[in-house]
């Protein structure tokens, strides 16, 4: 090419752009439809400014304040209640230290590329999760509708959660703490203590009696539990006000909603580490059980935990990058969110096991206490002999030392004969060893172990404060998955749409808040979310790397980053990820096909929990909620691929150009081939584009420069016309 080609070109091109301009200006004024057509022709600029990503459009599409904000919005979501009530449930549960390493493993094949992919689409495309799956394949449109349903069902169980805690919220301001003592009961002779508290705990019975007062079964309603009814209201009260602005009403709350928790953890931690008994916690946590590793089920564990921690497949995640600029480093932003998420589930499995640690040190003192008195019992009445007893053990305040060891002396005296005296061994480990997750975690374990703090209420308020504060940040983002794309696709009034939301999910979850509605929610945890997200998610991978071209998405990510993805990105996107994906699914289903669909029952009667198995119609509700969920996908692409609904209109895909010329041409639906590379950006069209790509590469041609910010010149043709000669330029 001779040295003033670019200069050849740069005149063609302003040639080109003149008489475009005179053909739109002349235009006969009867073509209405042609008038309305928009004809799109950038310019590459010689410095990247601001200004050219700062177009009218995009001033009218609101944008974070500052990068800060938008990561606390992105880490507010992705840290919820799972990193303090799941995480150290399943450290433990599979192998303790051990864990981390199945679990970092999966975070960088699974976590990191699907969450970048996710930032990446919508923050080149600035739309909602309906907005982007259109944009990149029409008949694939149904995957931002079954996110926005999958979203749906979450916030209204999840919203109850958040409900419960500000109940235990309320309940914290008193001194003693309602749950530290089982209440008494008087009658005519005497008092007695409640029996359904003697026989399990002062803080389980306030759980299910008090707070939930809950039912044997899922089959009884009991009616509406005004008092969590109340609070499920001021819930959904205070998301509706913090949403109904979007972004400049949630993204100032999340300075508080997304710091906050960090600073009552860290604080809890140095409280609990000057405990008696935490760091047997923490030993116990950590100490690895490598063998465990080699068990299929602890990987399908730590993965599913992976893809849930940072909120894959919500439409969240799309909808927060969506309001960003285009030449902003996501994928930085995905890395640094991804290992704040994983230490921050490192942090909260410190301060549980600690403060369990400390709670197990309390309950083996006590145990040690009872057991002693009883051996002192059997010395008195002569069942076993005061010789076996070494001399220096003073029973009346023995140690954990001194216990064991005239345990283990009684049990090798005694043999045959011990198993009836019912003496326990108190090991700290049996207690640790107890698995308590989700609710009975934040509800029963770490409320009783509050009740042995000094200046318990205080703690009790900050730790209610800290988990809202964490369930609130992931319902902005749930919420958020779903106002934005609606908003994006149907152009209604956000306020309006907000108070509609709201106000519906708030009747809805009057189910949540019957007397049976802890059953309903453990249905709808159970099969609303797992196995639609993850065929979701799925789904976005193979739009991105099958349907649309992961060369293609490469190159876009190019342009709009300023330099070129890690190719690790291009081989865990194309063969990687789908595979453990499909794997993950694979084992997801069998494992619910194994597991027998049911719930845990309180029964009053015995005081503890008893699994039992849905009726027919719960079955019948499970099974519809996971097909409600993914049924969009089926239905958009029958609809898009028989042209059951007529789109066509005066839109940007019906004009066409070729040497200076502006000719008009059908819709085609048929293109499921769009690229992300626009000289527009998507936000400033009337609605996404479903027909073919105006600007499409011409094949053969020779690689063009591109502008500073990514955006392409002229020499991205906007159609292939086979019924005239190829361009010159």
């Amino acid at each position: 090419m001779p040295k003033n080609s670019k200069v050849v070109k740069r005149d063609l091109d302003d040639e080109v752009i003149e008489s475009v301009k005179d053909l739109l200006s002349n235009e006969d004024s009867p073509e209405n439809a042609f008038k309305k057509s928009e004809l799109i022709v950038d310019v590459q600029e010689e410095k990247d400014t601001d200004g050219e990503d700062g177009s009218e459009a995009d001033d009218a599409r609101p944008a974070w304040s500052s990068k800060l904000q938008y990561i606390l919005a992105q880490v507010g979501f992705s840290v919820g209640l799972g990193n303090v009530w799941r995480f150290p449930y399943l450290c433990q549960k599979n192998g303790g230290g051990a864990y981390l390493l199945p679990y970092l493993i999966l975070l960088l094949v699974i976590g990191i590329p699907l969450f970048f992919l996710e930032l990446s689409v919508g923050q080149r495309i600035r739309r909602g999760s309906i907005g982007v799956w259109n944009y990149i394949s029409p008949k694939l449109g149904g995957i931002g509708f079954a996110s926005c349903v999958v979203c749906y069902f979450v916030a209204l169980y999840y919203n109850v959660i958040i409900g419960w805690t500000l109940f235990y919220f309320s309940q914290s301001f008193q001194q003693p703490l309602p749950w530290d003592q089982c209440p008494l009961v008087k009658n005519a002779s005497h008092t007695y203590i409640e029996p359904e508290c003697d026989k399990s705990s002062a803080t389980t019975y306030y759980w299910y009696r008090e707070a939930l007062n809950i039912t044997s079964s899922i089959s009884e309603s009991g009616g509406l539990n005004w008092k969590m009814t109340v609070c499920l209201l001021a819930a959904w009260v205070m998301v509706c006000l913090a949403m109904i602005k979007g972004i400049q009403s949630s993204g100032k709350i999340m300075y508080f909603s997304s710091l906050f928790p960090y600073v009552v953890l860290i604080c809890f931690l140095i409280r609990s580490l000057l405990l008696n008994g935490s760091v047997d916690g923490i030993r116990h946590m950590f100490t690895p059980k490598l063998e465990m590793m080699l068990e299929p089920k602890v990987w399908r564990e730590a993965a599913t935990q992976v893809f849930f921690a940072l909120g894959l497949g919500f439409g969240g995640v799309i909808a927060f990058s969506s309001y960003n600029k285009r030449d902003n480093n996501c994928h930085f932003d995905a890395v640094l969110v991804s290992f704040i998420n994983f230490l921050t589930s490192v942090l909260a499995t410190l301060v549980v096991f600690a403060v369990l640690g400390f709670k197990a040190n309390v309950i083996n003192e006590k145990c040690i206490s009872q057991n002693s008195e009883m051996i002192l019992k059997f010395l008195k009445m002569g069942n076993i002999s005061w010789d076996v007893i070494p001399h220096h053990i003073n029973l009346s305040a023995v140690t954990a030392e001194d216990y064991h060891l005239v345990y283990d002396i009684i049990q090798k005296v005694k043999e045959e004969e011990f198993a009836a005296l019912h003496l326990n061994s108190c090991q700290i480990e049996d207690e640790l060893n107890k698995a308590v997750q989700g609710t009975g975690l934040a509800f029963i374990a770490f409320t009783e172990a509050m009740t042995h703090f000094p200046a318990s209420p205080f703690w009790s308020v900050m730790f209610f404060l800290m988990l809202i504060n964490l369930g609130l940040g992931s319902m902005f983002g749930t919420i958020e998955g779903i106002i934005t794309p609606i908003v994006d696709t149907f152009k209604v009034r956000k306020e309006i749409l907000t108070v509609i939301c709201c106000l519906l999910a708030f009747c809805i979850g009057l189910i949540f808040v019957q007397r049976s509605g802890n059953y309903f929610v453990t249905m709808f945890d159970d099969y609303s979310a797992t196995l639609p997200l993850l065929i979701v998610v799925i789904l976005e991978n193979i739009a991105v790397s099958f349907v649309y071209g992961i060369d293609k998405f490469m190159e876009d990510l190019t342009d709009m980053l300023g330099f070129a993805p890690s190719r690790y990105y291009y081989y865990m996107w194309k063969y990687i990820s789908p595979l453990m994906l499909l794997t993950l699914l694979i084992a997801s289903i069998v494992n619910m096909g194994l597991s027998p669909p049911g719930y845990n029952a309180w029964i009053e009667e015995k005081a503890s929990e008893e699994f039992l198995s849905y009726p027919t119609w719960g079955m019948v509700v499970c099974f519809s909620l996971m097909a409600l969920a993914i049924l969009p996908v089926p239905i958009v692409f029958i609809i898009r691929r028989c042209n059951l609904i007529d789109d066509s209109s005066g839109n940007l895909a019906s004009v066409t150009y070729k040497r200076g010329r502006v000719l008009k041409e059908p819709v085609n639906l048929e293109g499921d081939d769009a690229s992300l590379i626009h000289g527009k950006i998507p936000s400033e069209m009337s609605s996404p584009n479903f027909g073919k790509n105006i600007y499409r590469k011409q094949s053969g041609s020779p690689t063009l420069d591109t502008a500073p910010n990514g955006r392409y010149g002229i020499g991205y043709l906007m159609a292939d016309m086979p019924d005239m000669p190829e361009s010159g330029l």
